[in-house]
């Protein structure tokens, strides 16, 4: 398959001459609309300036000739449709322009040519947006290999790797085909493919899949598949197979179409054999021109693009819109969607006896910035924002998939694995080594001077916005959410709890993602939403695909039918939102329009409406369904305000204290812990620790948010939006007293009591467990509103 799309890429040229008439019909196309609309408007104002100087003769000239212009393309266009068996609108408007040119109503076919012509260059600017073609797969595609043959190294041809090579894969390169590791280990970037941004380790004789990044350093690869066989031949197949086999869409003007069209013809025979008179007939058909679905149901579904695109979220046609406002089943990949897709430091471990937590930081951070690990530059982020003063590493090494080793203050340190087996971890580092496997998370082990010192832990988090953005997916009409991820299932499964998903699918393949996806599309109308590579061809294959476009992958926009240009899966709802509001507007401008046309068809059947009365009567109908149809623009009642600036700002303040108070909760956790197997000095220190961060960095935090956010708040959501987390404030307030009172008992009594140990330690780990929670809830309820 590769091999096919290369030669696609390559011989370009020689197929220019197979398919020049074709793209020559395209290039017409595309400059026939626009053609059409200047020239039926341009005769429509020349004709109308003649009339207003007397000159009837050239008015009437003017107007035959933007009917007469306008009526080859739509007899055309009418023939393409009867073509592919499909009636639609068009026919009514061909039918009316031969009526008004036969019985000289040059005016009214003027104007319905302007409608027509007006409606076809709308639909032509939507489909010319929704031609991506997924170039940025076919530019990623390896052209060619590096084959070692007889301790030679050779460049060959990708079509030329057979089963059994054994190639030389460098640092950065695109792994080619689908192989075994011979010689290594292989680090390996597979977020293409699995969408996780955490590198993997794969040894000798481990599979390794096409597509995947080399992010550590020479290996080698025994070629245990084709190019053509291998799996990233496989995900271009399937995003090409997945974009040709969607469905056309059913416009919402061809449904309605459906019965108005032999109604109008049925009227207007009644009209010719009551009347006895063709221009009755010419006169039903005038007033029955469908510009209420030629404009007013497109004037609708455009307003409603404008309006999602000024919300940060780029629909690519009208019929992704009209899919959009019906869509019941949510499909969502978790990284870089649900999650922040970075990874961040989620608890930082000290032995006992040892260096503190935060040396244990301060010394992992300052090795680390010689790397360029994604776990590096997490620890490294995270020393930052802690304020750490970094040394200089000296004398430093990296190895691929083991970590970096260097000297730091003149100690011997080495950051990444402990080199030591499950068994072989002293207690502390069990106990790490556990919450790492219930929290989902990857731990990075600090060695100092040859001793297992401490322990970074480092997670993928929930974004801010994303329950919220679950629940109001919900209300806006979707009523199954399933999650389908790359990563291992207990992070995966964790993420699904806390969001309330109805399912959630780890460990997913391309192939995996796709079949799915299609099994969802059988029963309801679904939304995929992804971000990478990996993505793409599920995103193909969904009735609207949504890309991540901010931060996600070219293919996976290429492939989407919505992009949300801000890194916000909120936008999302609000798109629906909107769609759901546009389509409804479009439905009662049809509607309405059509059924002001019937009356104007049965007057015109008893004769009380002549065709060029009717056509000015028709332009009225026009004019009141299209400024029906522009309240798409507008939003909603009920609509929330957007958060004034004052609010924002605390927001965004607010929620940058949260992420430097995350070592504050690190160390109430730690003392609460040091608790239970030591109640002397040491842990005395601990809670005084922690009772100096209380009462010089959290408490005022807290207060501040009470008398400062909560009011600005106030004001625009209302006070029960903020009632709640106030009483969350007093109860950290009475906790902290607590442990204050607890400390200031021990320092009179010479040191912590027993009597005191079991309380103390409820009210440590109660403030952690209530801080956490209420983090989690402001940042949920209120950051989120601050983009």
């Amino acid at each position: 398959m590769v091999r096919r799309v290369e030669h696609a890429v390559a011989d370009e040229g020689e197929r220019g001459a197979n398919v020049g008439p074709e793209v020559a019909r395209a290039a017409v196309r595309r400059l026939l609309e626009p053609a059409l609309l200047v020239t039926t408007g341009a005769a429509l104002l020349g004709g109308g300036i003649a009339w207003l100087l007397g000159d009837q003769d050239v008015a009437d000239a003017c107007w035959a000739a933007g009917t007469v212009v306008a009526v080859v393309p739509a007899v055309a266009w009418v023939v393409a449709a009867l073509c592919r068996r499909r009636a639609g609108v068009d026919l009514i408007a061909v039918l009316a322009l031969a009526g008004t040119l036969a019985v000289g109503e040059y005016l009214a076919g003027a104007l319905i040519a302007l409608m027509l012509a007006t409606g076809r260059t709308l639909e032509a600017a939507a489909e010319r947006r929704a031609s991506g073609d997924l170039r940025s797969l076919l530019e990623r595609a390896p052209r060619s290999a590096r084959r070692r043959t007889d301790g030679e190294v050779t460049v060959v041809a990708l079509a030329d790797v057979t089963v059994g090579d054994v190639l030389v894969v460098g640092p950065g390169e695109v792994v080619p085909v689908d192989g075994e590791v011979a010689a290594g280990p292989a680090v390996l970037d597979e977020s293409a493919l699995t969408g996780e941004s955490a590198q993997v380790e794969r040894g000798r004789g481990e599979a390794v899949r096409s597509g995947v990044v080399n992010a550590g350093g020479v290996f080698e690869l025994v070629a245990t598949a084709t190019a053509a066989d291998s799996t990233y031949a496989e995900i271009v197949r399937l995003a090409r197979q997945a974009s040709a086999e969607r469905a056309p869409t059913v416009r919402l003007a061809e449904r309605y179409a459906a019965w108005f069209l032999p109604l109008t013809l049925g009227v207007a025979g009644i009209a010719w054999a009551v009347g006895g008179s063709a221009e009755r007939a010419v006169a039903v058909l005038v007033v029955a021109t469908p510009c209420p679905l030629l404009l007013a149901a497109p004037v609708a579904i455009v307003s409603g693009l404008s309006r999602a695109a000024r919300r940060g979220v780029v629909v690519r046609d009208g019929g992704a819109l009209e899919r959009l406002g019906r869509a019941r089943t949510l499909v969502i990949d978790k990284t870089g969607t649900l999650t922040t897709g970075r990874p961040r430091v989620l608890q930082v471990a000290a032995a006992p006896g040892g260096p503190s937590p935060g040396e244990v930081l301060r010394l992992a951070a300052s090795l680390d910035q010689v790397s360029s690990h994604v776990l590096a530059e997490a620890i490294l982020h995270e020393a930052r924002t802690r304020n750490l003063a970094l040394s200089i590493p000296r004398e430093t090494t990296e190895e691929p998939g083991r970590g970096v080793a260097g000297t730091v203050d003149g100690r011997h340190v080495t950051v990444g694995r402990s080199g030591l087996s499950p068994s072989q971890l002293p207690d502390w580092a069990r106990a790490v080594d556990n919450r790492a496997l219930l929290d989902g998370a990857a731990t990075v082990w600090l060695v100092l001077d040859g001793t297992l010192t401490g322990a970074v832990l480092l997670h993928d988090p929930l974004r801010y916005d994303a329950p919220r953005t679950v629940r109001r997916l919900r209300t806006a009409g979707l009523t199954r959410l399933l999650m389908l991820t790359g990563d291992r299932p207990e992070p995966a499964r964790q993420v699904g709890a806390v969001l309330g998903l109805d399912e959630v699918r780890a460990g997913q393949l391309p192939t995996d993602k796709i079949a799915a996806v299609r099994g969802e599309s059988a029963r309801a109308v679904t939304v995929m939403v992804g971000d990478g590579i990996n993505d793409a061809p599920a995103l193909a294959a969904a009735d609207i695909g949504v890309a991540m476009g901010a931060r996600g992958a070219t293919s996976a926009s290429e492939a989407a039918d919505v992009i949300l240009t801000t890194d916000r899966v909120g936008r999302l709802a609000d798109a629906m939102d909107i769609a759901a509001r546009a389509r409804r507007i479009a439905v009662q401008s049809a509607a309405g329009g059509m059924g002001m046309s019937l009356a104007a068809m049965v007057a015109a059947l008893l004769g009380r409406l002549p065709p060029a009365p009717g056509a000015l009567l028709q332009e009225a109908i026009d004019v009141a369904v299209i400024l029906n149809a522009l309240r798409a623009l507008l939003p909603a009642r009920g609509t929330r305000p957007a958060l004034e600036p004052e609010a924002e700002s605390l927001i965004h303040r607010f929620a940058a204290e949260h992420d430097d108070l995350r070592d504050t909760l690190d160390a109430i956790r730690e003392a609460a812990g040091l608790l239970t197997a030591d109640h002397g000095p040491r842990a005395l220190t601990a809670v005084r620790d922690v009772d100096r961060l209380l009462t010089t960095r959290l408490l005022p935090h807290e207060r501040a948010e009470e008398h400062q956010l909560y009011p600005a708040l106030d004001q625009q959501l209302g006070p029960e939006t903020t009632d709640t987390m106030s009483r969350a404030h007093a109860e950290i307030e009475r906790l902290a007293r607590r442990i204050a009172t607890h400390l200031r008992l021990a320092e009179e009594q010479g040191g912590l009591q027993h009597e005191q140990l079991d309380d103390l330690r409820a009210s440590l780990y109660g403030l952690h467990t209530v801080l956490r929670l209420h983090f989690a809830q402001e940042e949920e309820s209120y950051f989120s509103l601050a983009p």
